[in-house]
């Protein structure tokens, strides 16, 4: 007879007797209800310790592992110090510049977006595909410090994944005109010529700092202790006098482009104070436009390069014949016939002369006469006088590059070299040395320490020569720029003018 399943069931659950099982019936020891009980005490226990240890005795590597995870240090930039000239112009200030930045795994954005954000960029749309597509996908600079109008745009087309940061960039307002003295910024903001390298630690102030907590899409959530606040930068009065910079530029400009030079230099000292007014080089720069630029533009030929400066030292020679009463103002020199022998060598003038003053010798620029000068006078107190007035010792002057130009020691000189340094040959000087050096005649024989920073103080100098010597070269230099002299170009209109024409080989 066959059965239907559900019968079935009921009938074998009749059939059981579960009080029967051997299992069941049989008693369990008690000793094994308290181990078990026991084991499982120590297990939530050994829990409850692991979590006291994890959270309260030792839960600083934990935590460090949860702030590397989540928990930034932002810098808060420190605003860099202005660059003022003397009458408080702003040389050079810091302006708000955003940079464009984007985590590439979270950029959402159609093509229309991508092709939009380009050209506000003025990028290759390539490129900004290429930047969006590299190894990194959690940090990519599209573009650092761009024009605050230009960060708004871009912020207003919502492109998720694409942040920006507040940067500062620099700006030079007198450009080319001054860009050897100031120098510039990199986009780190950090000085890399002129002013704003040497006086870089003291523009550039201490960055803050915020502790922060960021999610995974590097927004902000919540801030971590006590924020940092940064230190802005000093500013920098220079000596520079920006309108005067402005006219030594000019002109020095158009000589270069009259005369098809490669190049030149202005330096204009005030011999009371040292101070530097103006400072100009040509060929130039724009020192927020740096493209392809060379070494050449952007060295401060007036500071960095050397040469030979001829007949410039002539007022030198003069001036210690005169000041160790060797000679006077109007003792007479034979310079004829314009030519004379030493050592194998012969020394000549540019014209016949006869015989001439000590003071028409520097007036004519008599090379003969400053070497019968300079023969009277022994190697030592040439190269002491030399020395004194700054010549092959590097300018104190904070700036990087300085140069200390070459004066070879007196005791290898052979008495040919000793004629051709009297009148400038054989030595090698800047022409900012050779501009310091002759504060000598204007400041009472004392030659004085020069600076780019503005001062009130006057200038305490090493005397070279005596205060009547120097008086006396005055007058002589006005000769040599004078009617008859060599140097008449430099006469101008409302100023007494004196000085010295050299020619460098």
């Amino acid at each position: 007879m066959l059965m239907a399943p559900s019968c079935l069931k009921r009938s074998m659950s009749k059939s059981i007797l579960y009080s029967a099982s051997p299992l069941l019936a049989s008693r369990t020891p008690v000793w094994r209800s308290k181990l078990i009980v026991a084991g499982v005490a120590v297990a939530f226990a050994g829990l409850a310790g692991r979590a006291a240890y994890v959270q309260v005795f030792d839960n600083a590597f934990f935590q460090r592992q949860g702030e590397v995870r989540f928990a930034r240090t932002l810098e808060l930039p420190a605003n860099r110090g202005r660059i003022l000239d003397r009458n408080g112009l702003i040389l050079a200030s810091s302006v708000v510049a955003p940079s464009i930045w984007a985590i590439p795994e979270d950029v959402d954005a159609s093509r229309a977006q991508l092709t939009e954000l380009a050209r506000l960029l003025e990028m290759p749309l390539a490129s900004v595909m290429k930047k969006l597509g590299d190894d990194d996908k959690t940090f990519v600079w599209l573009q650092r410090q761009v024009d605050e109008p230009v960060a708004q745009k871009i912020a207003a087309l919502g492109i998720k994944g694409i942040y920006q940061r507040k940067e500062y960039k620099r700006q030079y307002p007198e450009g080319e005109t001054l860009a050897h003295v100031v120098g510039f910024t990199n986009v780190e903001n950090n000085g890399q010529e002129g002013m704003e390298l040497a006086f870089n630690k003291d523009l550039a102030g201490h960055a803050g700092s915020r502790r922060v907590i960021k999610d995974r899409l590097g927004r902000v959530v919540e801030d971590m202790g006590e924020q940092v606040p940064p230190i802005d930068g000093r500013d920098l009065q220079l000596s520079i006098d920006s309108r005067m910079q402005f006219f030594a530029y000019q002109k020095l400009r158009d000589a270069v482009v009259l005369n098809k030079a490669n190049a030149g230099s202005v330096v204009v000292l005030d011999t009371v104070t040292g101070e530097v007014l103006a400072m100009a080089n040509y060929p130039s720069y724009v020192p927020d436009k740096r493209q392809n630029l060379t070494g050449s533009q952007l060295r401060n030929r007036a500071l960095t390069d050397t040469f030979e400066p001829g007949s410039v030292m002539k007022a030198f020679t003069v001036g210690l014949a005169l000041d160790s009463n060797r000679v006077q103002p109007l003792t007479p020199i034979q310079t004829a016939p314009g030519r004379l022998q030493l050592a194998g060598s012969t020394i000549r003038d540019a014209h016949p002369n006869g015989v001439l003053t000590v003071q028409q010798v520097l007036q004519k620029s008599s090379n003969v006469g400053t070497v019968k000068l300079a023969m009277q006078i022994e190697p030592r107190e040439m190269w002491e006088t030399f020395s004194l007035a700054g010549f092959g010792q590097k300018p104190q002057l904070a700036f990087p590059g300085v140069v200390s130009g070459r004066l070879r020691p007196y005791k290898t000189w052979k008495p040919i070299e000793q004629a051709t340094m009297a009148y400038g040959y054989g030595l090698s000087a800047s022409l900012f040395q050779i501009a310091r050096a002759y504060t000598v005649f204007g400041h009472a024989g004392e030659v004085i320490p020069a600076t780019l920073i503005k001062t009130s103080e006057p200038a305490v100098g090493v005397p070279v020569f005596s205060a009547g010597t120097a008086a006396e070269m005055r007058k002589m230099l006005q000769m040599a720029a004078g009617p008859g002299g060599t140097g008449t170009k430099a006469q101008t209109v409302g100023y007494t003018v004196g000085g010295k024409s050299g020619t460098a080989y």
